[in-house]
């Protein structure tokens, strides 16, 4: 039986043309700036984006940790939505490494925070406060159900961070959903941005990695910060070589991902039990509810069926990736209509 897995698009295998790369790639000690394909991959990405310079790291999270702690001096804080990932799920990472406070305001249903909450948050300037210093977006959005946020919208907060002497730096760990979505270059849609952080280990399909990007002298920081950290890697090329062939391969083909998550959303819509807002999937993230059945038991009975699902409570979440076509979509939908009928009919 296959399993359809949908938990994550972090758990995408490498593709054969990764893994021959990977096989084949030319290395050298990246510590001592030697690896020419890791070197390759960062200004191919600090190009993608329109950006001086990029640095890999071994993860999202630590991609917005160092970034954090370049653009931060401890005492300072960052501003950012309180449902961000940067927030809730990277640990307390800037405040217990760096010093640095989280002032956090609402995020709305899109993941946006606006200028005026920024206006509002930001510190004035008193020997009793700590000084506002960055400001945080995420896009696309996890928790606020994977939805983009557009060039104007990154636009209108980097004019009022930058205003108030602040950068702004974007988690953008699925900012390629994003640029594909709205339909634009991501250069275009992190231009207002001073640094981005996005991931190789998502829907790019890499096994390892992520990508941070910036001024030069902001990357040159991080890389410090890297090594701080105990992730100056040696040879990694051999993992770099994946994501070359991910900036080449992998862009273009998430509007597969986007239509089969479409798709999805569409026919668990016509499932009883299940609440979800079909035109609110806009990318390759898939969030609903689950009424009048055990949730628990229903995870269970989709498991043992070979669909492996997200976070259940208070939302479910399914993902789609390189490792999903649209007969796994079909499958997927028989096995939700069969387990909560009989969920349902066992109450």
């Amino acid at each position: 039986m296959k399993i359809i897995d949908l938990r994550s698009d972090t758990v995408t295998h490498p593709t054969p043309d990764m893994r021959k790369a990977m096989a084949d790639a030319e290395v050298g000690d990246d510590v001592f700036r030697d690896d020419p394909t890791t070197i390759r991959l960062e200004q191919k990405a600090a190009e993608l984006l329109g950006m001086e310079a990029a640095l890999f790291v071994s993860s999202g999270t630590q991609g917005n940790l160092v970034a954090l702690l370049s653009h931060v001096q401890r005492g300072g804080e960052v501003l950012l939505g309180d449902k961000s990932h940067i927030y809730l799920n990277e640990g307390g990472g800037a405040s217990a490494l760096g010093g640095i406070g989280y002032n956090v305001v609402n995020n709305d249903s899109r993941g946006m925070i606006f200028p005026e909450q920024i206006l509002d948050a930001i510190k004035t300037v008193d020997v009793h406060h700590s000084r506002s210093s960055l400001v945080a977006l995420e896009n696309t959005h996890n928790v606020c159900g994977g939805l983009p946020l557009s060039a104007a919208d990154i636009d209108s907060v980097g004019e009022v961070a930058h205003k108030n002497n602040m950068p702004l730096h974007i988690d953008g760990a699925r900012i390629f959903n994003a640029a594909t979505a709205l339909e634009t270059s991501v250069s275009d849609l992190v231009s207002a941005a001073d640094s981005v952080t996005f991931c190789l280990s998502k829907g790019l399909s890499c096994p390892i990695g992520s990508i941070l990007c910036g001024p030069r002298d902001f990357i040159e920081e991080a890389r410090h910060w890297r090594k701080m950290l105990g992730s100056g890697m040696r040879q990694v090329g051999i993992i770099a070589a994946a994501g070359i062939v991910a900036l080449d391969t992998m862009i273009e083909r998430l509007s597969e991902d986007h239509e089969n998550a479409r798709n999805l959303a569409l026919g668990l819509a016509n499932i009883p039990g299940i609440s979800i807002q079909p035109d609110l999937v806009q990318t390759n993230l898939v969030f609903f509810e689950i009424k009048g059945v055990d949730p628990v038991r229903l995870k269970d009975r989709i498991n043992e069926n070979g669909v492996l699902g997200g976070n259940i409570i208070p939302r479910w979440r399914f993902a789609t990736h390189y490792g999903i076509n649209d007969e796994d979509i079909e499958k997927t939908l028989e096995v939700m209509r069969i387990a909560m009928k009989v969920e349902q009919e066992a109450l």
